[in-house]
């Protein structure tokens, strides 16, 4: 009889292969993975009932229907609009939109939460901006992309996240909470997203319309409503819980979806939050955390590794940035971000314990790199949603393969940078002392 490795290790090469072909809708390829690794033995029932009940699915259920009450109150569109009223130019524009996407990602979770939110915000900027055409196209490129790289300021910005903490506790004893992956994040999120904009500014505009001064945003005048000052309170409140770590996240994400479905008190009934929760995301983040648990107890996750990054493991340096390069270039096989982190973080783990780095690191590094995905329209959601925006002018897929070529190698050397520079002054070395 084959062993538990040589079992995991022939479902999750179909399992890739199904995923790279994409005919197959990614969630019933995951728990169809899932499923055959539990009849033939290498997981138990609780293994996988346990994933689609833990704490991490009960966060993010509880993290969606807090933005749905923030999002039923009209208060993202209307700070995204006083944000752009203060902007002089097509700079400043960007900039400030870039400000206020990075903000979101404290709020709303996943990206493909905050892409949604964000468009109707970019279809009002493009009716006012319809006359510059190129403009429009650098925001509608400029958005997504920025949604992208500012995910990793927060443990709730991608589904990706959560699967990286998930495992680093399972085979570590410890993840990442709420507070520290912040204030890790955080700082990588705002000079990458404003690095982005930069760029996008630069490519996708001529000098003159970075000159031309912008037409004013007709401004909603209405002071902030009572639901959108008790709905900023609820938030500002489950934030800093979160940020403490006193109480477990989870908890503090139910109690404050509770209170913001409340009667009276809450800006949107329980029903109505529920019905928008992304239930198939969900099941295939349970699915993925499943499978790279099975990867790593059966051994093949080690043997893996050895084979995908085995000449690097003599030399921590070329480790990092073998790992940062992998992660960076893996949306251009695996589309969901998820999948990249349930398949090179189980890899990623064992190699760092046998070359003497902190495997934590490592895998915030190859998690950060993983949130490049610009290359094409299918590589992340938020991409594919605003490539399809009907009825204003939109980036084109040359566009995306311009941005890639520039933002891709900037992206990879600030995430080295910041692995050796900036994460060890706040808590995560590269090396175990």
């Amino acid at each position: 009889m084959a062993s538990p490795a040589v079992l995991t290790l022939v479902i999750f090469a179909i399992t890739i292969i199904a995923w790279m072909i994409g005919r197959l809708d990614d969630t019933f390829v995951g728990l169809l993975a899932a499923l055959a690794l539990l009849f033939v033995g290498v997981i138990e029932r609780d293994d996988l009932f346990g994933a689609l009940g833990g704490d991490t699915i009960w966060l993010l259920i509880a993290a969606f229907v807090i933005a749905q009450g923030l999002a039923a109150t009209g208060l993202p569109e209307k700070v995204g609009a006083i944000l752009i009223d203060k902007a002089r130019s097509v700079r400043q524009l960007a900039h400030l939109v870039t400000a206020g996407l990075v903000l979101t990602a404290l709020a709303v979770p996943a990206t493909s939460g905050r892409a949604a939110l964000a468009l109707p915000v970019f279809m009002a900027l493009a009716e006012v901006l319809k006359e510059r055409p190129r403009v429009v196209r650098a925001l509608a490129l400029l958005i997504p992309s920025v949604i992208l790289l500012s995910a990793i300021a927060t443990l709730i910005g991608a589904g990706a996240h959560l699967i990286t903490s998930q495992l680093l506790a399972g085979l570590t004893g410890a993840g990442i909470g709420f507070g520290h992956w912040l204030l890790l994040g955080l700082p990588f999120a705002v000079i990458s997203s404003h690095l982005c904009a930069e760029i996008v500014v630069l490519l996708m505009t001529k000098r003159t319309d970075r000159r031309e001064k912008l037409p004013r945003v007709e401004l909603d005048k209405e002071p902030f409503s009572a639901a959108q000052k008790r709905v900023t309170v609820v938030l500002g409140v489950v934030i800093a819980l979160w940020c403490t770590g006193f109480l477990n996240p989870a908890i503090v994400a139910l109690v404050g979806a509770v209170v913001i479905t409340s009667p009276k008190i809450g800006t949107i009934g329980m029903s109505a939050a529920l019905a928008k929760v992304p239930w198939s995301l969900l099941l295939f983040m349970a699915s993925t955390a499943v499978i790279g648990n099975a990867l790593s107890t059966s051994g093949a996750a080690d043997w893996l590794g050895r084979a995908a990054f085995g000449g690097a493991t003599g030399n921590a340096m070329v480790m990092l940035v073998t790992v940062v390069v992998v992660s960076a270039a893996a949306h251009l096989v695996l589309q969901s971000r998820s999948a990249r982190s349930a398949v090179l973080v189980p890899l990623v783990i064992p190699m760092a314990l046998a070359t003497g780095m902190n495997p934590a690191a490592l895998a915030f590094a190859s998690t950060a790199a993983a949130g490049f995905c610009h290359t094409l329209p299918s590589s992340a959601k938020p991409v594919a949603m605003f490539a399809s925006a009907e009825d204003v002018p939109t980036y084109r897929k040359r566009d995306l393969v311009r941005l890639s070529c520039v933002l891709g190698p900037l992206i990879a050397a600030l995430v080295v940078a910041f692995a050796l520079y900036v994460w060890p002054m706040l808590g995560l070395p590269m090396e175990v002392s």
